[in-house]
């Protein structure tokens, strides 16, 4: 079959009427998609670096999870502290009352509790930890933070040993045969306390430092996100 002639004004009509269309069938997709660029023949420049920003806004995005976790097991460990030095405290006023009486059967009464104090702050350690890890149950528990995509910006949080064993509390000493040895306990407690309200304040410092982090990295992700956002979003008006 022959082609058909067209003369050179039709094929000038033809030619606009064919840049029309395609003019419609990008408004047509940017309205569809709200974006202005699209693929890489849109804009190449603009495509990759707005992938690459998109990238990396995914992977900082994916680490928020695991910094609110962190934030979770510090607090554990921070609350299981504040409980421990009360019981401490408590530990130490029994001792101090013991001290003050010479019944006999007062001070085993005493005793008794003293004893019973200690055990209940075994438990409070044994207990203060969260998905699997335990800050205050041994040297041997660790929490690693990782802060960007590319791991080199992390921090790794130490266990400690809070039970009464890792307090150097013993249990009443000697029996508390002696004032003395009363006296032994009640320095006892009041290094403990000392102890525990150093690891509040480590642990008080590595909760501020992940929560601040995760703060800037919420921010940063945004700024990722607008970012890539301005390059390839189209003007809905225009």
């Amino acid at each position: 079959m022959a082609d058909i002639s067209l003369t050179a004004s039709m094929r000038s009509n033809l030619l606009s009427l064919q840049q029309t269309q395609s003019l419609m069938d990008t408004t047509q997709e940017r309205l569809s998609t709200g974006k202005k660029v699209n693929s890489a023949i849109d804009n190449p420049s603009s495509y990759y670096t707005a992938q690459s920003l998109t990238n990396r806004a995914s992977d900082l995005s994916s680490l928020l999870d695991s910094m609110g976790q962190a934030v979770q097991t510090i607090q554990a460990a921070n609350e299981g502290i504040e409980a421990i030095t009360e019981f401490a405290s408590q530990a130490k006023a029994i001792a101090n009352s013991a001290n003050d009486t010479s019944d006999g059967a007062s001070i085993e009464n005493y005793m008794k509790q003293f004893d019973e104090i200690l055990k209940q702050i075994d438990g409070i350690a044994k207990d203060s930890g969260y998905k699997g890890v335990n800050l205050l149950d041994g040297e041997d528990q660790e929490l690693k933070v990782v802060f960007n995509e590319d791991r080199s910006s992390q921090i790794e949080v130490k266990g400690t040993d809070a039970s009464s064993v890792g307090l150097m509390l013993d249990e009443a000493v000697n029996n508390w045969q002696t004032n003395e040895d009363i006296e032994t306990s009640i320095r006892q407690t009041e290094e403990a306390i000392s102890s525990l309200r150093i690891m509040a304040s480590d642990y008080g410092n590595y909760y501020s430092i992940v929560q601040n982090r995760q703060s800037f990295t919420k921010s940063l992700v945004n700024v990722l996100t607008e970012g890539a956002d301005n390059l390839t979003l189209a003007d809905m008006n225009e």
